[in-house]
């Protein structure tokens, strides 16, 4: 399954240097795997991989199917695929029993950590300090240190390459008015990142509230619901949203999370796309409707033998602030945002499912800033082929910085889906090779989005190859 490049000199320079190891980085490596012409290495400060840990959640699914592995979509033959995974465990005729198009988180990230494993070319422990450009020699320099087990530095060092890619991801955004109170060692305040971490303490708390309605709001909910005594639930969800509204799942609606809507999102004006993130939000933050079912069904069971659960639903409300009441218990201040309405929420523990926000660039970018261009905001511009634009003195050389799920204000709302990753790493390989060992799809939605004239692409019926007759004794 694995090739092994020959060895690196240290001052040669790479064609590609990956930061971070989350899945659309994982995706990247694993369809750069095969060409072996391309000199790769990926760095990653943790000391394997991981994703969301404090989310996997008994029974949570991942809310794209299942063919949106890391590479399917590019080139559904490669040995990396999840299929390909379930055969090596074993696992793809309980799989093929099982009829699961969506298939759990947990799930989806052991299958992310069997292909880390066997991919060559990760370093994980390894903390990347600084990426400079170096005109005399027309390469980056990418500076970074190397960890021990405890994550504690071991070794510095640096390697050359021409191209870099950025797959740092997000991190958990934590509303100012709760910041103090998360930043407090004995205070039970944590970010549904943490979740898991924390669930066993959660659940003997005499009241928890949740904050946020979007799915991870929703799965934490239902958890919490379905392990608290019934009649004596003492739970609160609260939400933004003016409803625990669902996730708009419809054939059609999912055609904005496909490379045809990317590229019509970033021809758009700067002002009209980012006009359009903010209303859309329910392409991609709602709540899966099956985990709304769930939770109805959960609270009318116990409604069984009369009575209400003890538990309060209220979308539409913001947190003000928030403070400690001694030292067991927290108070919320509250906004109704219809009703123009204040009240006050006393309860001993909260759960944070307020999402996550892009990691900053600027740190790591820092040595290239004056090589940037920025848009009207600040925020680094970003081209057709996810590169970041930067001045004609670096990008002459053929030399690139490409970005992964970085990009939301210039490619839109598909940018942390999971069904575009395989589409936007052979993106990425076929601009960096300026070859195209990934070809992609001219067309992939039945919407035409804009008035532009389109006509549809229909491919031709691949013909059966002539058979030539064998004739006995031949």
């Amino acid at each position: 399954m694995t090739h092994h490049p020959p060895p690196h000199e240290p001052d040669a320079p790479r064609d590609l240097v990956g930061i971070g190891i989350g899945p659309f980085n994982l995706s990247l490596a694993a369809l750069a795997h095969p060409l072996t012409e391309l000199d790769t290495v990926f760095y990653e400060q943790r000391p394997a991989f991981d994703w969301h840990p404090g989310l996997l959640i008994n029974g949570a699914t991942i809310q794209v199917p299942f063919l949106a592995d890391l590479v399917t979509l590019a080139d559904p033959t490669s040995p990396w695929t999840f299929l390909n995974y379930l055969k090596a465990r074993d696992r793809l005729f309980p799989f093929y029993f099982a009829e699961r198009f969506h298939i759990q988180r947990a799930e989806y990230d052991a299958y992310c950590r069997w292909v880390s494993e066997n991919l060559p070319g990760l370093r994980f422990g390894h903390q990347i300090d600084a990426v400079r450009w170096n005109p005399e020699r027309d390469v980056f320099e990418v500076d970074f240190t190397q960890l021990d087990t405890d994550g504690e530095a071991e070794a510095l060092g640096r390697t050359y390459t021409r191209n870099v890619v950025l797959g740092i991801g997000t991190e958990p955004y934590v509303p100012e008015p709760l910041k103090p109170l998360v930043e407090a060692p004995t205070v039970p305040v944590v970010h549904a990142a943490d979740y898991l971490d924390h669930r066993t303490a959660l659940l003997t708390a005499d009241h928890i509230t949740v904050v946020g309605s979007g799915q991870s709001g929703a799965e934490i909910f239902l958890d919490l619901l379905r392990n608290r005594p019934t009649g004596r639930e003492k739970l609160h969800w609260l939400g933004r949203t003016e409803a625990f509204a669902p996730m708009e799942y419809s054939k059609l609606g999912l055609e904005h999370f496909t490379p045809d809507y990317t590229r019509y999102f970033h021809a758009l004006t700067e002002s009209v796309r980012d006009r359009l993130v903010t209303t859309q939000w329910q392409l991609h933050k709602g709540i899966d409707a099956d985990t709304l079912a769930a939770i109805h069904d959960e609270l009318y069971r116990r409604t069984l033998h009369g009575g209400w659960p003890d538990a309060v639903l209220t979308p539409g409300v913001r947190v003000r602030t928030a403070g400690r009441i001694a030292t067991t218990k927290i108070e919320l201040h509250l906004e109704h945002i219809q009703q123009n309405t204040r009240s006050r929420l006393t309860t001993d523990a909260v759960v944070l499912a307020t999402g996550y926000r892009e990691r900053p660039l600027d740190r790591i970018l820092a040595g290239l800033d004056p090589y940037l261009r920025r848009d009207s905001r600040e925020r680094p511009r970003v081209d057709e082929h996810f590169r970041l634009l930067l001045d004609p003195s670096v990008t002459a050389t053929g030399s690139h910085v490409y970005v992964q799920n970085a990009e939301r204000h210039t490619h839109g709302i598909g940018t942390p889906d999971l069904g575009l990753a395989a589409w936007r790493s052979a993106t990425i390989l076929n601009a960096l090779t300026d070859k195209a060992p990934y070809p992609l799809p001219t067309r992939t939605a039945f919407t035409t989005f804009g008035l532009q004239q389109h006509t549809p692409q229909i491919p031709t019926a691949r013909q059966a190859p002539a058979l030539t007759p064998l004739i006995d004794g031949r």
